[in-house]
């Protein structure tokens, strides 16, 4: 059973608040780490819709009531002081349980097969899937992200955000900015996805799946959202999976065809590399919790052994 979380509507302290502004106290259940939690959503460390500093966690959301600027900060007991601005603040305050992983349950997941990943697991108790209630905004990226190396895919994003996005509301870090919404990234001229190094075909589909953003965001269960992901052209189960993983905390969603997953997914268990098939086959035991396996995996430190051992866990914490 998902424990009850609380949540407390506040109002930020005056001095704190530019016009627009909604807070809250989250006091979670059960343990939270804010950063492992909220890592997804970031598209590197130079996204302009996500950054970190002295603050806390800064992101901006293109909400169904508008722009927002969302601040996460953590402080003792694990209480989260979450503040927003911009016309979507009150909606990104009432999504932050979600966000953080409120619905996501855990204990359906049998590790006792794989003692190494059950260890992952206890050092991290408090990494949650969450999700963000907003699929086009994922789409997006996930869409530039086809078929190209990290590295092309966040330059692409960070210039294309910078040029057609909008400056972030509220008193968030400078050059922050929320990502365009469906009608101005259909606008973007073809020059311009060009010079982002973005080519015809990832452009067309953006464009495309801009055309019916609207349909997209409407509330169905992870399993629906990414069959409909998949009904359009261009978005195949790669760019579903990397969707839903994020806007609905998809606890079963792999990211099949990525170029480096499978692979990680066989050394981790078996001590050698696999293809699609085989990550599949071997993830088989956990249907239901498969992306949470996943997450374990990659957040382990684990890296591709010299000789071909099975996952030794890596205690980073020191570091």
């Amino acid at each position: 059973m998902i424990p009850d979380h609380t949540i407390e509507h506040a109002d930020a302290p005056e001095r704190d608040r530019p016009a627009e502004a909604a807070a809250t106290l989250y006091a979670p259940a059960r343990p939270v780490d804010l950063a492992a939690t909220m890592a997804p959503h970031y598209r590197g460390r130079g996204d302009p819709t996500c950054r970190t500093d002295d603050a806390g966690i800064w992101r901006t959301q293109r909400t169904p009531s508008g722009p927002a600027t969302l601040l996460l900060r953590q402080g003792g007991g694990g209480v989260i002081d979450a503040r927003a601005w911009g016309p979507g603040a009150e909606w990104c305050i009432d999504q932050v349980p979600a966000l953080l992983g409120a619905k996501d349950d855990w204990s359906g997941l049998d590790l006792g097969a794989h003692p190494a990943i059950a260890e992952v697991r206890r050092r991290a108790p408090g990494v949650w899937l969450g999700s963000s209630g907003l699929v086009f905004e994922s789409l997006i990226p996930a869409i530039i992200e086809q078929k190209v190396t990290v590295l092309e895919a966040h330059r692409a994003w960070y210039r294309l955000i910078r040029q057609h996005g909008e400056p972030a509301p509220g008193p968030a870090p400078t050059g922050m900015m929320v990502s365009p919404g469906p009608e101005r990234w259909r606008l973007v001229p073809s020059w311009d996805w060009h010079r982002a190094g973005v080519d015809p075909r990832r452009s067309r589909t953006a464009v495309t799946v801009a055309a019916v953003a609207a349909s997209l965001d409407r509330p169905v269960d992870a399993v629906t959202a990414g069959r409909r992901l998949q009904s359009l052209p261009g978005v195949g189960r790669w760019t579903a999976a990397e969707v839903t993983q994020r806007s609905h905390g998809d606890p079963d969603a792999v990211s099949v065809g990525d170029y480096h997953l499978a692979a990680q997914v066989g050394w981790a268990l078996t001590g050698s590399p696999v293809d699609d098939d085989g990550m599949l086959e071997l993830l088989e035991p956990f249907l239901g919790h498969r992306q949470r396996v996943v997450r374990l995996i990659l957040g382990s430190g684990y890296r591709k052994p010299r000789h071909g051992p099975k996952m030794t866990i890596q205690d980073h914490r020191r570091h």
